[in-house]
């Protein structure tokens, strides 16, 4: 699995995810579609480059913050998960574009035992996203409840670097 448990975690560890996505209009206006966001910003070539201080379409700021923690998923909560419990101080520094390439960042920033479930924790991780010139696009803290390592497999314990 390759997801870690809750006490495979550790304050301060750091996961530059492998997965890299460069961004598509067809990602942005399906996106913006399925979620019922006629925004010009997105959706508005014409409006875009010639009334707007961008010059060309924006990607969807949810498009962004859904990829950016989703890149995150297979290395440290997939499969060890139990739910999202919410995102906090959700940024966007700087615009996303069609054929911009993201890569994200994950910190570990906060650890502590669940007071209603014994047999879980919540992690609160900070997600960074860049853009392909090292430019920060977006940024979020993210609460996660996290399942503990099951008793039987206590021996086995691999740990986030």
């Amino acid at each position: 699995m390759p997801g870690l448990y809750y006490d495979e975690m550790k304050l301060g560890a750091t996961f530059r995810h492998d997965i890299r996505r460069t961004v598509t209009e067809a990602d942005n206006v399906f996106f913006s579609a399925l979620t019922h966001n006629p925004a010009r910003l997105h959706l508005d070539e014409d409006y875009c480059r010639t009334q707007t201080e961008f010059g060309a379409r924006l990607v969807n700021s949810a498009f962004t913050l859904g990829l950016m923690v989703g890149i995150s998923v297979g290395d440290t909560t997939l499969g060890t998960a139990i739910a999202n419990l919410g995102w906090d101080e959700v940024r966007f520094p700087k615009p996303v574009f069609h054929g911009d390439t993201l890569r994200v960042e994950t910190e570990i920033i906060g650890l502590r035992d669940s007071r209603s479930r014994p047999d879980a924790g919540i992690v609160t991780f900070l997600h960074r996203a860049y853009n392909q010139h090292g430019d920060l696009v977006a940024s979020c803290k993210r609460s996660g409840l996290q399942l503990k390592r099951p008793e039987a497999d206590k021996g086995n314990v691999r740990a986030a670097s």
